[in-house]
C-alpha cells in the first residue's frame, strides 16, 4: 500500500510541478511566463502576467509540496484552486471531454488533490517523517474550501481592472529641463 500511495502522490504532484514550470520558466517544452501571460490576456484572464504567475506558482509550488508529501492540505488547496479556476474560465463551456477542450483532466487532477488531503500523503512522506498529522475529511474539506475561495480572494485583494489601470498610468517623471543659451 505504501508504494502505490507514494507513486500516486508523486505522479500527481510531479505532473502539477511540470505544468507550472512550463508556465513560469519555459521548462519541459513550455512557453515561459511572458508567452503564457500573453495567452492568458488573449483568453480574457487579465492581467495576464499576474494570472500566469499565480497559476504557475500554484501548480509548481503546490505540485512540489504534494510530490514531497509536505504540508499536504496546503498543497492540495493550491492545486484545487488552480484547477477550479481553469475549469471555470477555460474548459467548462467546452464540455466534459478533454478531446474537445473540456474539463475532464482538470477534474481528475483536482479530485486527486482532494483525495490526497483526505487520505494523507502516506508513510513515505515528509509530513509523516515530521510527525505532521493533517489528513482526514475535515482537512480535505478545508483544502477544498480554501481552493475554491482562494482565486476569488485574490481577485478581491487586487482586482484586475485596478492593476491594469495602475500599469497603464503614466509614471510621474520630472519636468523636462529647458535648454539654456550659453553665452
Amino acid at each position: 500500500m505504501a508504494l502505490g500511495h507514494t507513486l500516486f502522490r508523486v505522479a500527481v504532484g510531479g505532473t502539477f510541478f511540470a505544468h507550472g514550470a512550463q508556465k513560469l520558466f519555459g521548462w519541459f517544452g513550455g512557453h515561459g511566463l511572458e508567452a503564457t501571460s500573453g495567452a492568458f490576456d488573449s483568453m480574457g484572464l487579465k492581467p495576464g502576467k499576474r494570472t500566469a504567475l499565480v497559476a504557475g506558482a500554484s501548480e509548481a509550488g503546490g505540485g512540489a509540496l504534494l510530490a514531497l508529501g509536505f504540508l499536504t492540505p496546503a498543497a492540495s488547496a493550491a492545486l484545487i484552486g488552480v484547477m477550479h479556476r481553469a475549469v471555470r474560465t477555460v474548459h467548462l463551456d467546452k464540455g466534459f471531454f478533454v478531446t474537445d477542450g473540456g474539463y475532464e483532466y482538470n477534474l481528475i487532477l483536482g479530485a486527486s488533490a482532494f483525495a490526497l488531503a483526505d487520505i494523507g500523503p502516506g508513510p513515505l512522506s515528509l509530513d509523516e517523517k515530521l510527525g505532521l498529522r493533517m489528513s482526514g475529511p475535515a482537512w480535505a474539506l478545508a483544502a477544498l474550501g480554501a481552493g475554491l475561495a482562494g482565486p476569488k480572494l485574490l481577485e478581491r485583494l487586487a482586482p484586475a481592472d485596478e492593476l491594469a489601470a495602475a500599469a497603464q498610468a503614466p509614471e510621474h517623471a520630472p519636468a523636462p529641463v529647458q535648454p539654456t543659451a550659453v553665452a
